[in-house]
């Protein structure tokens, strides 16, 4: 075994002079002893890992970048190489770590500095203050599609893992959210339910999940799961429900259930989530949270006749919460599975909180908010999540979805767009300021067009897969997204961090936490186009002067205590 393993590797080397200008291996099999390094033309170095009896763990390897315009820059990943991020690991206290991506080339790079003990520094002073603190985080992630399924697996079995480590292994970026549509979404390549096969069938006996959920994304979960060190926590949404429930009497199209709540069409509809999560358990698989409904109200100004929407109103899910879902939750074994509400744009917002968890029945079912981001430039977030934070403190915010070039005149698939990253991050940070809690993107990846989409509605993804070539490209998204789930864990908190916001100091974006384990994080982007410089201070230990370049994004760590 450890002959043929050696082989594989040294193959893989092989493979790598296709790419780089030099490739020197040493073997020495008898020795139990194999390196493959591999250098670059400009003088990067690889360490591979190796598997012989024991694991030698990797150094962090670098993007392969490819340019497609000025500007515009992804980073190239195969079967046998792609770029990684070092676990996280702090220097000494009165040190600080600091990780970059910027728009000429730079991907989650590593540097180290030394906070300074005087007071007398230049450009604004921000003030990291851990006593003051607000929302707790629960995470960040994408979702796992039908779409996104079938192009990972569209790539060879090797280059399959380097996508998903790179998403949730301890090498990449550690995403620890994993939204799950319930049956059908737009991203499949058809319409369907967990019950097609029968018509009225209010006892559910023809219930089954589809080749989708058995063959494509459970198995691909279960690989997820392998490689995550942290917890995955899992939210559903479902996008239709079966024809039969449904007043066009089809599983697509844009309709609403039949009849009213506390009927038997609305608590079938209940049932069909309980055992949704009744199979899914039967495959060891179990949910942090669901939504009675993904979009109950804006899907129905989509312009596509097909889209999969089951309309709601706000009165309609508080009564179909109280009279049914709700009940039968409790009820059952999953009872501790939280039950969001809205999971449509912040634009709805308070209203549709006060509608539903401003009725105290159906609040005693509900835990939180789910939030899209498609409407956000129009809406002030301090007029929807401020206000609604301010009148339901206990409920949690969560942004659910968020893509780039959903718009109908939008460029569907901009590979290496900058600007495309910065939306993500800027949005990420305006949100995390004003009490959300954590955010999850749509697609983990898509194909070059955009797509599987059955509704011809593609859009873009911070992977694009390129079966052809076995390949697939990490875009800036992906690493701006990287600046928030690799360095805020689950459990953090978000802390104060106030600027005296002197001249063009105002505008860096910026928001502070502090971690489970007391490591203090900051996150700053630049998407001006002048370097920044700027301040840090921690009265505790001490300066981080720096400056911030132009077009870039930084997360900054440091140790507060021994």
């Amino acid at each position: 075994m450890a002959r043929n393993g050696t082989r594989s590797l040294a193959a893989s080397c092989h493979e790598q002079l296709h790419r780089h200008d030099k490739c020197k291996f040493l073997l020495k099999f008898k020795g139990r002893c194999f390196s493959a390094a591999m250098q670059t033309s400009d003088a990067l170095r690889v360490l591979f890992p190796i598997f012989l009896g024991m694991v030698v763990a990797r150094a962090r390897q670098p993007c392969i970048p490819k340019f497609l315009r000025a500007n515009a820059m992804v980073c190239v990943c195969n079967a046998t190489y792609c770029d990684t991020v070092d676990p996280v690991s702090l220097p000494d206290v009165g040190n600080f770590v600091k990780y970059t991506t910027s728009r000429d080339g730079q991907r989650l790079e590593r540097s180290e500095g030394e906070m300074i003990a005087s007071s007398g520094v230049s450009g604004g002073i921000y003030t990291y203050d851990p006593t003051v603190q607000h929302q707790y985080v629960k995470g960040f992630g994408g979702s796992l599609t039908d779409a996104a399924a079938i192009n990972i697996l569209h790539l060879s079995y090797a280059a399959q893992n380097q996508l998903l480590r790179s998403y949730f292994s301890e090498e990449g970026i550690e995403y620890n959210l994993l939204r799950w549509p319930i049956g059908c979404s737009d991203f499949s390549t058809r319409p369907y339910s967990y019950d097609d096969r029968c018509v009225d069938d209010f006892e559910l006996k023809c219930f089954e999940l589809a080749p989708e959920d058995t063959k494509l994304r459970i198995p691909l979960l279960h690989r997820i799961m392998a490689h995550a060190k942290r917890t995955l926590s899992l939210i559903a949404s479902p996008w239709t429900s079966p024809g039969w429930l449904r007043v066009n009497n089809k599983v697509k199209g844009k309709s609403m259930l039949k009849g009213e709540p506390g009927d038997r069409y609305h608590k079938t509809w209940a049932r069909y989530f309980i055992r949704f999560f009744d199979e899914y358990a039967k495959n060891n698989i179990t949910f942090w949270a669901f939504s009675s409904q993904n979009e109950p109200i804006t899907a129905l100004f989509i312009s596509r006749e097909d889209f999969p929407c089951n309309y709601f109103s706000p009165q309609h899910q508080r009564d179909f919460i109280v009279q049914d879902l709700g009940p039968a939750l409790v009820a059952s074994r999953h009872a501790d599975v939280r039950l969001m509400i809205l999971d449509d744009g912040r634009c709805h917002l308070p209203n549709w909180a006060d509608q539903v968890i401003g009725d105290s029945a159906a609040a005693a079912f509900v835990s939180g908010i789910g939030i899209h981001w498609y409407l956000d430039p129009i809406t002030p977030v301090t007029l929807t999540l401020d206000v609604t934070h301010r009148l339901y403190p206990n409920f949690f915010l969560l942004y659910t979805e968020a893509c780039n070039g959903y718009l109908d005149w939008d460029a569907k698939v901009v590979l290496g767009s900058w600007e495309r990253g910065v939306s993500y991050s800027s949005n990420i940070l305006t949100n995390l300021n004003h009490f959300v809690t954590g955010w999850i993107d749509w697609n983990l990846a898509l194909d070059t067009a955009g797509g599987p989409n059955w509704v011809d509605n593609p859009v873009d993804s911070p992977v694009i897969v390129n079966p052809l070539k076995d390949e697939f490209y990490k875009q800036p998204m992906f690493y701006h997204l990287g600046h928030f789930s690799k360095f805020i864990p689950e459990g953090s908190v978000r802390v104060a961090l106030t600027s005296n916001c002197l001249f063009d100091v105002c505008k860096l974006k910026t928001s502070a936490f502090l971690t489970p384990n007391g490591t203090a994080v900051a996150v700053v982007l630049n998407d001006w186009f002048l370097d920044i410089s700027f301040t840090i201070s921690d009265d505790r230990v001490g300066y981080i002067k720096d400056r911030a370049r132009a077009h870039s994004i930084q997360t900054y760590l440091w140790r507060r205590h021994l």
